[in-house]
């Protein structure tokens, strides 16, 4: 199977793009868009809206709301989150699709991650590089240019009048899309498939079905006192905490899929003082919603039971990505995608992963989606972060080719 001649032009017009997409993903990446950098995703966001603007659609910025968070102090406090990027065009073709992706990273202001880099690890390719290392290069501003090139060549197809599209860019993802959740619902109600630029692993494999996730922080509060002249009158919330945490940890793996991941622990002071604070943030992954109501049970159970006199508790958090369970309008995309490939000679496979992302979100929201369409790249969250500068044509083509197909009447997607 080979790509039929009249696609050919608009995926050469990618090849010719390739050095271009390069120095995009090299510039973006050193613009540091942390979660919480508020000023660096806003740059961040001009730089995304001047390169899509060539697309024409109506562009969007959209304030967020805060995100509630529990601080080191166990108080609810309301955390600023920048604002989203949204584009569409033709919203009233016959076919809707939904394009997603971050401008978030995980390198704060401060990390000492911040300079991209490009690196010549095959003698063969003399002076060419073949890697970029650098903060969000895979996950995900490799993606975005993908997205804009794939979007690119469709806009220049005769194809285009018969599909609609929305992009969403976010803030917030790698945080939990809680300011951005409602965007993501929304847009999963008003399209017909999604695509997604999360990173691909590192030999093109894209992820089928992922784990849901939830984050919860556990307060515990007693009672202050002197530990040597009133330690009676004291009620350790330390002591509390740790019985609490050992009981929450046996957990892990009661069910099958199930992890428990005791991440954080926050509290006590002075050694002659009975603490009367104390603080656990952990994460829970689940394989589905069954298993995810059990745990939260379960968890209810355990932070309303009995507890030491004059101890309390209060659980903060909650699953904040649902499952992602395989469906029909998920497997009619792995067959589309499987076919695009075969085509340009892309051998493309399939992973379940306990890792989550607003994929998760738009399953549970009812649209179907393959959400690993980025570049291939690995090490991601780590200053090792790189991207394999080959899969920027080689994916941004595979995108291309999709939305082609799917507008031309090639192909056919049905959501159910």
């Amino acid at each position: 199977m080979s790509v039929p001649d009249t696609y050919q032009p608009y995926l050469d017009f990618i090849a010719e793009q390739e050095q271009h997409m390069m120095q995009l993903v090299h510039d973006w990446s050193a613009i540091n868009s942390g979660s919480y950098h508020l000023e660096g995703l806003a740059r961040m966001l001009d730089v995304l809206a001047d390169n899509f603007l060539w697309l024409d659609g109506v562009v969007e910025r959209i304030d967020l709301p805060p995100m509630q968070q529990v601080n080191d102090a166990g108080e609810v406090v309301d955390v600023p989150l920048g604002q989203a990027l949204r584009i569409r065009k033709r919203p009233d073709a016959p076919l809707q699709v939904f394009l997603g992706g971050h401008m978030d990273t995980v390198f704060g202001k401060d990390h000492p991650f911040q300079a991209p880099a490009f690196v010549i690890d095959d003698p063969t390719s003399k002076d060419t590089p073949t890697v970029l290392n650098g903060p969000g290069v895979a996950d995900l501003k490799g993606g975005l240019v993908v997205m804009l090139k794939a979007l690119e060549a469709l806009e220049k197809s005769p194809w285009a009048e018969q599909i609609g599209w929305e992009i969403l860019i976010n803030p917030d993802e790698e945080i939990g899309s809680h300011g951005s959740r409602h965007l993501l619902e929304e847009a999963a109600g008003r399209n017909h498939l999604g695509l997604v630029y999360e990173p691909s692993l590192p030999d093109g494999t894209l992820v089928s079905e992922r784990k849901g996730s939830g984050n919860f922080q556990l307060v515990v509060r007693g009672k202050a006192a002197h530990a040597g002249r009133e330690h009676h009158l004291g009620r350790n919330a330390v002591v509390a905490l740790s019985e609490l945490t050992a009981r929450i940890d046996a957990l892990d793996g009661q069910r099958d899929g199930v992890t428990i991941n005791p991440a954080k622990l926050v509290g006590g002071g002075a050694n002659n003082v009975v603490p009367d604070f104390a603080m656990m943030n952990f994460n829970v992954r689940v394989p589905d919603a069954a298993a995810q109501q059990w745990v939260q049970e379960q968890l209810d159970t355990i932070v309303h039971g009995e507890m030491r006199d004059g101890i309390t508790a209060a659980l903060h958090g909650g699953f904040t990505r649902p499952s992602k369970e395989m469906s029909a309008g998920i497997q009619q995309l792995q067959e589309i995608i499987a076919s695009c490939g075969d085509m340009l000679g892309v051998t493309v496979g399939w992973q379940a992963t306990g890792g989550c992302c607003d994929g998760n979100n738009l399953a549970a929201a009812g649209l179907p989606n393959i959400d690993t369409l980025g570049v291939r790249g690995g090490n991601i969250h780590s200053d090792q972060e790189y991207v394999l500068l080959a899969s920027l044509v080689e994916r941004a083509q595979l995108s291309a080719l999709i939305l082609m197909r799917l507008a031309s009447g090639d192909i056919h997607f049905t959501k159910r």
